[in-house]
Order: structure tokens, then C-alpha cells, then sequence
């Protein structure tokens, strides 16, 4: 009886390990795309020395792009984190769950943010 508890243990253990890898490939593979779309950006176009603020706006609009897209994630995370909490009546991940939700609101529209705040 008590093998089979610790083998359950263990191979819980194995799972989390597993899961733990994979979140950390797809974040690597994430990451490289992340890494590479500037090239990509930033190759379609062809601007002269005299255009420098061209290449500024669309380096801040695509800067702004991925931070959507990461507010965008949180906003998800916060909304899986709520849902599990609901369902397992946990007050403390339900705050966490709340609190990464509007971290992820306020990520996402920094841009509109920023805008209200200096008036441009």
C-alpha cells in the first residue's frame, strides 16, 4: 500500500517535471519568433538615412504590439486562474486570479494609457 502511495507521488512529480519543460520549450519558441520579428518588420521597407522617425514609430508601434500581446496573455491567465479558483473555492487564488486580470487590462491598453496620461 504504501509503494503504490509514494509511486503515485513520484510519478506526479514526473508529470509536473514534464510540464515544467514543455512551458519552458513553447516560452523558447516564443521567444525566437519574438526575437526575429523585428528583421522581419523592419525589412519590408526600405527607408533612407533622412527617414529616422519612420523607423522609430513603427520600432514604438511594434514595441507596443508585443505588449499587447503579452497583456493580452495575462488577461487569459487571469481568467483561467479566476475559473479554477471558482471551481475549488480557494479565496486566496481567486485575489491572484483577480490581480493578474487587471495587471493584464492595464497591460494591454498601456498604450491608450500612456496617450490619456501625456495628452498626445
Amino acid at each position: 500500500m504504501r509503494n503504490l502511495k509514494e509511486n503515485k507521488k513520484i510519478e506526479k512529480e514526473n508529470m509536473k517535471v514534464k510540464n515544467i519543460k514543455r512551458a519552458v520549450i513553447i516560452c523558447s519558441y516564443i521567444l525566437l519568433v519574438i526575437a526575429m520579428l523585428p528583421m522581419s518588420v523592419f525589412a519590408t521597407e526600405t527607408t533612407t538615412a533622412t527617414e529616422p522617425l519612420v523607423v522609430i514609430n513603427k520600432l514604438s508601434t511594434f514595441i507596443f504590439g508585443i505588449i499587447r500581446a503579452i497583456g493580452m496573455i495575462l488577461l487569459g491567465w487571469g481568467i483561467v486562474q479566476i475559473g479554477l479558483a471558482l471551481k475549488s473555492h480557494d479565496p486566496s487564488q481567486r485575489a491572484n486570479g483577480f490581480l493578474t486580470f487587471a495587471g493584464g487590462v492595464i497591460v494591454t491598453f498601456a498604450k491608450e494609457i500612456l496617450t490619456l496620461i501625456t495628452g498626445g
